[in-house]
C-alpha cells in the first residue's frame, strides 16, 4: 500500500509518529505552510521521511507537484486533521480514494465547529474516518466511534476528546486500512447536519431581554467554554460581555 499523508496539528503529528515509529512508508508527506501549532518539524521528523519529500500546502496544486504525486501512484491519501479543502485534481489521485479524519459522528455535524453544535442541537457525537468527494464531510463512512457526553462536557473537553479518539480509531483500524479493507457505507444525509463557521457568533448571542429554557441556555454556554476563545455573549449599554461556564458533578445522586 502507497501512503500520501497530509498532516497537521497534534493529530496529525500522532499520525505522523505512528508511521514512523512502524516503519510504514510514507511516499510523501503534505503539511500545513502555516504551521500554527508550531509542529511542522516534529511531524517531518518522527514521520521518518526523506525531506525531499516533504511537500507544503502553498505549493500543492503547482502544476509539477500534481506530476509528481501522480507519478507515485498512490494507493491512498490520509488527511489527519488537514484544515484545508481537498481540491481536484487531488481528489482521484489516490487508487482508493482520500480518507479524511472528521472530529464528528457523521451525517451529524458536517462543516464546521461540531464540538460546539453537537451540545446546543443535542446531536450525537464522535469521530468519523470518511471519504472525502465533492461536498464537505458528505463522501462515504469508512469507520466510526461514538462519544459519550456528559454535563460535565464543554466545547474544550470535546475537542480534546475527539482529538484523542479519533487517533485510537486509525491506529485500531489501520490493519484493515494497510489491506485495503476499508468499507464505504454512504451517509444517510437526511437524519445528518451541516453547519458553517458564520453560524457561530450569531448563535453565541444572548438577548437579555428574551426567554430561554434552562436547557438551552447551559448547553449554549458550555459549547463556547473554550479559552481562550471567545464565549457567548450579550450587550449592555453599548458593551459586549462574555460567559463562560464549569458545570461539575455533585454528590448527591436523585432518582
Amino acid at each position: 500500500m502507497i501512503f500520501l499523508l497530509f498532516a497537521a496539528d497534534s493529530v496529525g503529528h500522532e499520525i505522523a509518529k505512528f508511521f514512523g515509529d512502524h516503519r510504514e512508508p510514507i511516499a510523501s508527506l503534505v503539511v500545513d505552510s502555516k504551521d500554527s501549532r508550531g509542529l511542522n518539524a516534529a511531524i517531518i521528523r518522527d514521520s521518518r521521511i526523506d525531506p525531499s519529500k516533504v511537500i507544503y500546502s502553498d505549493d500543492l496544486y503547482k502544476p509539477e507537484v500534481i506530476s509528481r504525486l501522480k507519478d507515485l501512484q498512490v494507493d491512498l491519501g490520509i488527511l489527519a486533521w488537514w484544515p484545508h479543502i481537498i481540491k481536484e485534481p487531488l481528489i482521484k489521485i489516490a487508487r482508493l480514494g482520500m480518507l479524511n479524519f472528521h472530529p464528528s459522528y457523521l451525517p451529524y455535524n458536517r462543516g464546521k465547529n461540531y464540538n460546539f453544535w453537537t451540545l446546543v442541537e443535542e446531536t450525537p457525537f464522535g469521530v468519523t474516518l470518511h471519504f472525502i468527494d465533492q461536498s464537505v464531510d458528505s463522501g462515504d463512512i469508512a469507520f466510526q466511534s461514538r462519544i459519550e457526553k456528559t454535563w460535565e462536557d464543554t466545547g474544550k473537553t470535546l475537542y480534546e476528546k475527539a482529538q484523542k479518539e479519533i487517533v485510537h480509531l486509525f491506529i485500531k483500524n489501520f490493519p484493515k486500512i494497510k489491506h485495503g479493507d476499508i468499507p464505504r457505507i454512504p451517509q444517510n444525509k437526511g437524519e445528518g447536519s451541516y453547519h458553517r463557521s458564520s453560524e457561530l457568533d450569531p448563535m453565541s448571542h444572548i438577548d437579555l431581554d428574551e426567554s430561554y429554557k434552562a436547557r438551552d441556555l447551559l448547553n449554549l454556554l458550555r459549547a463556547r467554554t473554550f479559552p481562550p476563545y471567545p464565549a457567548v455573549w450579550f450587550v449592555e449599554n453599548g458593551q459586549r460581555y462574555e460567559v463562560r461556564v464549569k458545570i461539575t458533578r455533585g454528590i448527591d445522586k436523585y432518582e
